[in-house]
């Protein structure tokens, strides 16, 4: 698919807000790159990289291999993927600690309008799309009462952590980054994040050595299976898209409960800097809410998230890259 300059600035610019999304946990990039008009362009492109575009390469060139396997559009999205992690992590992470409330008040009304957008996409509401759609909120709502695990940052569980947060990633509604705390590995990965930008800056090359191993390990497990899981995506969207749909719709349902503003915090883990961090929380009502519930900067930031969805929706490329 041939594209301007501009379309694929544009295209970097989706991919720094699925980087910044993904940072979070419970909110979904693949949320962004589904009413972003990307997500399955994205699932298709990485379902056709194979060995083939070395072979490709090496017979017409590497211009050629580029151009047959849409290299040019991966390489501008996770290229704002990139960026945002590594310039969002500490915004993200200060807000998480600082303004809470508003931040999952922004991503509240984001999700809100994504549902509102990607059910308009199903053409008919037939028992086995409502039944989708049910089993996909009953999924991600579960995801968002498991209790997390604590476990060891060794290579093997990196990868492993890698593996599964990356599926979760590409699903909209279930967040890769809350996976992560389940699986004990979200400060291992973000504390590695933050140690090698860190390290690069004070020129501690130790730091930064040990840092990109795990990066790089975790990267591994990401990349075999977001590959392994493209190709379930792909074959879903050409046999089944309106079920795809609807249990994608019911995914983003189910995840609501996550990103309410207003916790109660239960249970909690100490973070690699000794800090007290929450992991479980129930969500209840502002009223209830320990301390000030914000209620009209919550409503602010809702309402904002609830039409950043419009503007993205209006910049999505409508050919393929549109469901």
């Amino acid at each position: 698919m041939r594209r301007s300059f501009l379309n694929y600035s544009i295209v970097t610019l989706k991919g720094m807000a699925m980087g910044a999304a993904d940072v979070v946990p419970g909110v979904s990039g693949g949320t962004i790159a589904f009413i972003s008009g990307i997500y399955e362009e994205l699932i298709k492109t990485i379902d056709g990289l194979d060995i083939g575009v070395i072979t490709t390469a090496r017979k017409q060139g590497v211009k050629a291999a580029w151009r047959e396997y849409n290299l040019s559009f991966l390489f501008a999205l996770f290229l704002g993927i990139g960026i945002s992690i590594l310039t969002f992590a500490k915004i993200i992470t200060y807000f998480l600690d600082n303004e809470p409330v508003i931040l999952w008040s922004f991503f509240f009304g984001l999700v809100i309008a994504s549902i509102v957008y990607i059910t308009g996409q199903i053409e008919k509401w037939d028992w086995k799309n409502v039944t989708g759609l049910v089993v996909g909120a009953m999924v991600s709502y579960y995801i968002t009462i498991a209790e997390p695990v604590t476990s060891p940052d060794s290579y093997w569980f990196i990868f492993f952590s890698g593996f599964i947060a990356i599926i979760a990633m590409i699903l909209p509604g279930i967040s890769g980054a809350f996976i992560l705390l389940l699986l004990g590995s979200y400060h291992v990965v973000i504390g590695s994040i933050n140690d090698l930008t860190a390290g690069a800056f004070s020129f501690n090359w130790d730091a930064v050595q040990k840092a990109a191993s795990r990066l790089a390990v975790f990267a591994v497990g990401a990349i075999l299976g977001i590959k392994l899981f493209s190709k379930v995506l792909t074959w879903m969207f050409e046999h089944y898209k309106g079920i795809t749909l609807a249990l994608l719709t019911g995914f983003m349902i189910g995840s609501l409960n996550k990103i309410w503003p207003w916790k109660e915090v239960l249970t909690t883990y100490t973070n690699s800097h000794g800090e007290e961090v929450p992991i479980l929380e129930k969500s209840i009502l502002p009223g209830q809410f320990e301390g000030d519930p914000q209620i009209l900067s919550a409503v602010i930031a809702a309402v904002i998230g609830f039409l950043l969805i419009f503007l993205l929706e209006k910049l999505a490329v409508r050919k393929q890259g549109k469901i």
